[in-house]
């Protein structure tokens, strides 16, 4: 809890010092707390039992979290296809299609007509036919 003074007004400021003497007053008649420990466990021996069976395996501090380590960025992927107009357009055949190569293709040409030679095979199309639709006809 932290309290800027300077904003609080002389009503807040005396009303927190009055609660402030309260929980001194409450914390200084309590006994420690070893000795209270010591005392349950007497108890417990007393009727039979120890600490353990009545309250269980506690731990004596709080579990430790530990931070997820830091993900790996992905591994650069070699590009499969090159813009003959441009060097520096590439694409690797992941994500979604560059635009220079959908329009390429829109023109008539095929994917594979790019395909940087000796260091790529072209990308694998989706055979299974969930999701299209077919016409049939009937005679």
């Amino acid at each position: 809890m932290n309290f800027n003074i300077d904003e609080l007004s002389l009503r807040e400021l005396t009303s927190l010092l009055t609660s402030a003497e309260k929980r001194k007053q409450l914390l200084s008649k309590r006994r420690p707390a070893a000795s209270v420990r010591r005392q349950a466990v007497a108890l417990a021996a007393k009727h039979g039992y120890t600490i353990e069976e009545l309250f269980g395996e506690q731990p004596t501090a709080p579990p430790i979290r530990r931070k997820r380590g830091a993900r790996r960025k992905p591994a650069k992927i070699a590009p499969k296809y090159r813009n003959p107009d441009n060097e520096r357009n590439t694409w690797s055949g992941r994500g979604s299609m560059p635009r220079w190569l959908a329009k390429k293709i829109r023109f008539g040409q095929h994917p594979s007509d790019f395909l940087v030679p000796g260091l790529a095979r072209p990308t694998a199309r989706k055979t299974d036919s969930i999701g299209k639709r077919t016409l049939v006809k009937r005679g």
